[in-house]
C-alpha cells in the first residue's frame, strides 16, 4: 500500500489537531481551577445534613471519617450509614462520635435495595432521615477540609440542580499509585473542568451537594437509581430539568497510599465501563484523551524522521502543560509523574477497548454484570 503524497501532511495536521485539543482541555480547566466565583445563591444560615455512606475499614478510613467532624461549618448533622450491622467500620465510627459530643451526628444501619448500586443503597435511609434539606453525599474517603461545605454552598447558583466535586489524588505509596494520581488529577479532573467550563458539567459522586425539595420533585433520592452509577443518574436527571451540575472552585483531596497495577486497572475499567453504558457518545473519543497514542499514530503515520520529532516535541509540550496544570492547582508532583502520565496514557487505549466488552466489575465487594445497554444492570 503507498501513501498518499499528502499523507504524511494531514497525519501531521491530525495529530497536531488531537494536541491543540489537549493544550485548549488543559488551559480550559488551568483558568477554572481556583477562579474567583460569581456570588452564591445558597442561603446564608441554612443548615446541611452530611451523609456519609461508609463500607469497611480502608488505611485512611480513620483520618477521612474524623474530618467530616471537624468541619468549621456553624449549622451541620452528620449522618453515617452503614449496611452491614457486623461492619468492621462501625466501632471506629463510635469512637469518632464520643470524642466530638459537640457535633449532631448518629448512625443509620441497614440499606434499602432501590438498585444494584451498593452506595446508592447505602444512602438511601441517612438520606430520609435528615433533618435538613441541604443535603450532602460525601464518600468516606473524601478527605474534608475545615471549609468543605462553604466550599460547596460557594458553587452554587441560582441555576444550579447539583454541586459537586472530583476527587483529587494525594499521598501516592509508589508507581502505581502515581499512576493513579495522573489519571486521577491532571487527566480525569482536567477533562471535567474543561467540560463544565463550556456547559457540560458531569455529575461526580465523590461529594454532591443536593437541595432535597429540587430533588424530590423529581423522583426523589430513588430516582439516581435509574442508572448503574448514581452521578450518572443524577446529570441526566439535572440536565432535563434544564439545570447546570457545578464543580466547586477547588476540589478535595483523596489520600490513596499504595496501590498495584492490578487496582488501578480494575478501579479505572470499572469506571470506564461504567461510562461506556451511561455516556456512551461521551465515551467514544476518551480514546484519544491522552497526548501518547494521537501523537504516535500522527509520527508513525507520518512516515518521517522529522515528523515523528515533531509530534514527539508536541507530546513534550503536552506534558509539560500538565504538569503546569498541576503545580497551579497545588496537585501532587513528582520527578516520576512523566513516567505514570506516560504509563496512564499508555493504558487508556487498552481500557477503552476492554470496556467496549460486556464483563464483570467489582464495586464494594459486589460482583455485578454490566449489561450494553444504558441504565440497566443486573448483580450477578
Amino acid at each position: 500500500m503507498t501513501i498518499a503524497p499528502d499523507g504524511p501532511a494531514l497525519a501531521l495536521a491530525a495529530g497536531a489537531i488531537l494536541v491543540l485539543v489537549q493544550l485548549a482541555s488543559l488551559a480550559l480547566a488551568a483558568r477554572r481551577i481556583g477562579r474567583r466565583m460569581p456570588e452564591s445563591a445558597f442561603p446564608a444560615e441554612a443548615a446541611i445534613s452530611l451523609v456519609r455512606p461508609v463500607c469497611g475499614l480502608e488505611r485512611f478510613s480513620e483520618e477521612t471519617l474524623a474530618s467530616g467532624f471537624r468541619l468549621a461549618h456553624p449549622r451541620y448533622e452528620l449522618i453515617v450509614c452503614v449496611a452491614d450491622a457486623a461492619d468492621p467500620v462501625l466501632p471506629l465510627v463510635r469512637r469518632l462520635i464520643a470524642a466530638h459530643p459537640g457535633v449532631p451526628a448518629r448512625i443509620v444501619i441497614g440499606e434499602e435495595r432501590v438498585s444494584a448500586n451498593p452506595k446508592l443503597n447505602n444512602c438511601v435511609r441517612g438520606w430520609e432521615a435528615a433533618h435538613h434539606d441541604w443535603i450532602v453525599l460525601a464518600d468516606s474517603n473524601v478527605l474534608m477540609p475545615p471549609d468543605y461545605l462553604q466550599r460547596l454552598q460557594a458553587a452554587w447558583r441560582p441555576d444550579t440542580g447539583l454541586v459537586c466535586a472530583t476527587p483529587i489524588g494525594t499521598r501516592p505509596h509508589g508507581f502505581w499509585a502515581e499512576v493513579e494520581c495522573a489519571f486521577l488529577n491532571t487527566l480525569q479532573a482536567r477533562w471535567q473542568y474543561a467540560g463544565e467550563a463550556v456547559g457540560l458539567g458531569f455529575a461526580q459522586g465523590k461529594s454532591m451537594l443536593w437541595h432535597r425539595p429540587f430533588l424530590e420533585a423529581h423522583g426523589g433520592i430513588r430516582a439516581l437509581a435509574a442508572e448503574i452509577a448514581e452521578d450518572a443518574a443524577a446529570t441526566k436527571l439535572v440536565r432535563a430539568a434544564g439545570r447546570r451540575v457545578n464543580l466547586v472552585a477547588l476540589p478535595f483531596a483523596q489520600p490513596l497510599g499504595p496501590r498495584t497495577l492490578g487496582e488501578v486497572w480494575a478501579r479505572q475499567m470499572r469506571w470506564a465501563r461504567l461510562r461506556r453504558v451511561t455516556f456512551p457518545l461521551f465515551f467514544a473519543p476518551e480514546i484519544g484523551s491522552g497526548a501518547l497514542l494521537p501523537c504516535l499514530a500522527a509520527g508513525l503515520c507520518a512516515g518521517t524522521g522529522e515528523a515523528a520529532a515533531g509530534m514527539a516535541g508536541l507530546l513534550a509540550l503536552t506534558y509539560a502543560a500538565e504538569f503546569g496544570l498541576a503545580r497551579r492547582a497545588g496537585w501532587h508532583r513528582s520527578p516520576r509523574l512523566l513516567a505514570a502520565m506516560l504509563a496512564r496514557d499508555a493504558l487508556i487505549p487498552l481500557i477503552w477497548a476492554r470496556a467496549w466488552t460486556r464483563g464483570m466489575v467489582v464495586w464494594r465487594g459486589n460482583p455485578m454484570a454490566i449489561e450494553g445497554k444504558p441504565g440497566r444492570v443486573r448483580a450477578a
